[in-house]
């Protein structure tokens, strides 16, 4: 599990803010920088509500993978799962794509080249196992489109790769992609490997979009991320770095949170002159770079390439709590353009088979199944259960 901030402020701010203006508010102990809510995963600091996402950790890959060899297909089992992939590779080219240690890149335009290969190689192992699977009935599809036409292929694509999270909308937007980009790949019975290669791209970047996080920028020579040029989306990180630094403010030691550009040292933390200097030098390396990265990675993947929202559902509308007087204890991330009933599926499937409508927490409007929520959306559901 990851914990990414939302874009927006929490509404907890907004509803604290309406508590004191109505002399409602009951002062506490103030140690989240005013943040009310009660979140059940994650936490709410300073208005700054952290999100959670699912993060897998799969299998890795090595040449030949898309053929079974090594744990190539526990790797694609494992991807059927996931909207977006994350490719962590060596900033400073210190491991090969089987992951042995070799001799790091001694300049920035050899590290790039190799980050480069290494996402090549996972690109085309993905094609190449989608050209497998499209190839495995492909006769059928092929009299299907003699038949049906365009409809008879997508119709196709969507029945051989539902498995990956293939749907009709994404299947039409890959075909339409191919169209933009110029692609005319005759008629589907007179393909051959060049065509399924294309194809199989086009729906590798729909199933599988997939972001670079180059990792150990600390230790890589510098410059290297001026001089990558890569067709996917690349986040320079010091993952190490973000560990270190979670395991010290867990332990009292020093107060920080991910994305944060600089922490704090606690007055009284045990430290050793050491411990200390370690601590000077992760600050100045995070001024250096604003941050770890981490928390930029999960952002572009989740809010950008995703294109996600995070909306609240309570059970009061006025109050923003939940049953068991809660103030908005969840926070959904979910797909932007997502109806009312669809976020009351997220919630229990109940909710949605017997939904009636909802009410907008801010303007108190009631709003119909067809809905579409926007970020930071506060939701009451109300249902037949």
């Amino acid at each position: 599990m990851a914990f990414p901030r939302a874009r927006l402020p929490c509404p907890c701010g907004e509803l604290r803010a309406r508590l004191i203006e109505e002399g409602r508010f009951e002062e506490t102990g103030d140690d989240r920088g005013g943040a009310i809510c009660s979140p059940r995963t994650g936490t709410c600091q300073g208005f700054e509500r952290q999100v959670p996402v699912a993060l897998v950790d799969v299998a890795g890959l090595v040449p030949g993978a898309s053929e079974g060899r090594g744990r190539g297909n526990a790797f694609l089992a494992d991807l059927a799962g996931c909207d977006a992939l994350i490719q962590v590779v060596d900033g400073a080219a210190a491991t090969d794509v089987e992951g042995n240690p070799i001799a790091p890149a001694s300049d920035p335009a050899a590290a790039a080249a190799s980050i480069a290969h290494e996402v090549t190689f996972l690109t085309t192992e993905l094609e190449q196992w989608i050209a497998g699977v499209l190839a495995d009935g492909w006769s059928r599809g092929v009299r299907r489109v003699q038949a049906e036409g365009e409809r008879g292929l997508q119709g196709f694509l969507v029945e051989r790769l539902s498995g990956l999270g293939a749907t009709n909308a994404l299947i039409g937007s890959a075909l339409d992609a191919l169209r933009h980009e110029g692609h005319d790949l005759g008629q589907p019975w007179t393909w051959g490997d060049e065509e399924m290669g294309t194809l199989a791209k086009a729906l590798r970047r729909g199933l599988f979009p997939l972001h670079v996080a180059v990792n150990k920028l600390d230790m890589a020579p510098a410059g290297v991320m001026d001089h990558l040029s890569l067709e996917v989306p690349a986040t320079a990180c010091l993952a190490d770095m973000e560990l270190a630094l979670r395991r010290a403010d867990a332990a009292g030691l020093i107060r920080y949170r991910t994305g944060d550009t600089d922490f704090l040292v606690s007055e009284d933390a045990p430290l050793s002159d050491a411990q200390r200097a370690a601590l000077e030098r992760m600050r100045g390396a995070l001024s250096t770079s604003g941050g770890t990265g981490i928390e930029a990675l999960l952002d572009a993947v989740v809010f950008g390439t995703l294109d996600r929202i995070v909306v609240y559902p309570v059970q009061d509308e006025g109050r923003w709590v939940d049953g068991d007087g809660r103030v908005l204890p969840d926070a959904l991330v979910v797909p932007a353009g997502i109806s009312a009933k669809a976020v009351a599926g997220r919630v229990h499937s109940d909710l949605e088979a017997g939904f009636i409508r909802g009410v907008d927490g801010r303007t108190r409007r009631v709003v119909g199944a067809e809905h579409e929520l926007e970020d930071g959306d506060v939701l009451k559901i109300h249902a037949k259960t």
